[in-house]
């Protein structure tokens, strides 16, 4: 059975945060681990899934992009949450994204977004502001050193044919002014990725855009046996109208 579907950017970020809690090695790191959550605008779709509570999602983020005029929640913004480490299930307040590591051993979970993703390469990219190479740059060598488990969810809306690699070198020139790109690789979830561990369908990007709050949207093509597509139709069903993500 085949069968299509769209999903704006809020509910591609609802799927994916859905199929990070989901996975394996996540559920085993909650349970009998550490997790850490990097601040952005899709961990805090998994910050609610893993917390099993809502947030004001605009308290849990790092930097993000918006039009010269922004639009802007009714609603005023709540405190900034603080950064969230998970050791066993339970939050550490005396660690933070950055300094978790130090404690971190192999088989613990690393949650990070990234801003661009060459699907075909299997690399992400992370625009960096900071001077110090920002989150990543300061976590990077403990993650690799200890073979911590890095998860990368990103949504197919970030795809770009260029070589990110390239576009790190390019951005490393004098002349260039403006955010560095860091490459990087780990287990990177898509809709794609999060519909195979959700429902076990093979899913394609089908084509990509729209309109009217659709911008940026994606339609999934899906394919598999009739109780795996029905079984993702149900899914779809219960994330579809998640709210848009506003300031």
């Amino acid at each position: 059975m085949k069968r299509q579907f769209v999903l704006t950017v809020a509910e591609s970020k609802r799927l994916i945060a859905k199929a990070v809690a989901a996975l394996p090695a996540v559920q085993r790191a909650m349970k009998e681990g550490t997790v850490v959550v990097a601040t952005g605008t899709t961990n805090a779709y998994v910050l609610e899934e893993l917390w099993g509570r809502k947030i004001d999602k605009r308290c849990y983020r790092s930097g993000i992009t918006t039009p010269d005029e922004p639009e802007r929640s009714p609603e005023p913004q709540g405190e900034k949450i603080p950064d969230v480490v998970f050791v066993k299930g339970k939050v550490e307040p005396r660690y933070d994204r950055v300094n978790a590591v130090k404690d971190m051993k192999k088989g613990d979970v690393y949650l990070k977004g990234a801003n661009a993703l060459n699907y075909d390469d299997y690399v992400a990219g992370i625009l960096i502001g900071g001077m110090d190479g920002a989150t990543i740059g300061n976590t990077i060598g403990y993650i690799i050193g200890k073979q911590i488990q890095l998860i990368i969810p990103v949504g197919l809306e970030k795809l770009t044919y260029e070589n990110i690699n390239e576009l790190h070198l390019l951005a490393s020139e004098e002349d260039y002014e403006g955010p560095r790109m860091w490459p990087i690789t780990g287990r990177i979830v898509t809709e794609i990725e999060a519909l195979a561990i959700l429902a076990g369908v093979d899913a394609y990007m089908y084509s990509a855009g729209g309109v009217a709050g659709a911008e940026g949207s994606v339609r999934i093509l899906v394919e598999g046996i009739d109780e795996e597509v029905e079984e993702t139709l149900e899914l779809i069903k219960a994330i579809k109208g998640e709210p848009r993500y506003l300031l």
